[in-house]
């Protein structure tokens, strides 16, 4: 089950925070141990039972998201969210076999480009300077 949980703090700005747990293709059901949680600055998914890793990428980091579904996670009303960073730790960011994707999908794709545009954030090709001498000898 989504959910959608409203903050509103002392100034009555309203933050959205979106909390899902990845799920077994088999019928959707949700026994693992992973749960993604997508508020309006970060993403984190938080793994394991014994062991708990917490893995948190910035908004702002996110350059590009896609939805991916299969077969098996059309039936079952799921999809998986790629999110391509500019995080060391994580360049794809997986929410995978999640309920409402399209939702979170649209969700973070929004809130990641006004996390850029708050932070003054600009996203650059990295593009090769390999063949500067080339064109220097060009217009010589």
């Amino acid at each position: 089950m989504l959910k959608w949980i409203l903050h509103i703090n002392k100034e009555d700005i309203v933050m959205i925070e979106f909390i899902e747990r990845k799920r077994w293709l088999f019928l959707g059901l949700p026994f693992t141990f992973t749960k993604y949680t997508v508020k309006e600055d970060m993403i984190t998914i938080q793994t394991g039972l014994f062991k708990t890793v917490e893995n948190d990428c910035y908004m702002y980091k996110v350059q590009d998201v896609q939805l991916t579904a299969t077969l098996i996670e059309k039936l079952f009303k799921l999809g998986t969210v790629v999110c391509h960073t500019g995080d060391t730790t994580h360049p794809q960011l997986l929410l995978e076999h999640i309920r409402n994707a399209r939702a979170i999908k649209d969700f973070i794709l929004r809130e990641s480009e006004e996390a850029r545009l708050k932070r003054r954030t600009v996203n650059m090709l990295d593009i090769s300077t390999d063949d500067v001498d080339d064109i220097e000898d060009i217009n010589a």
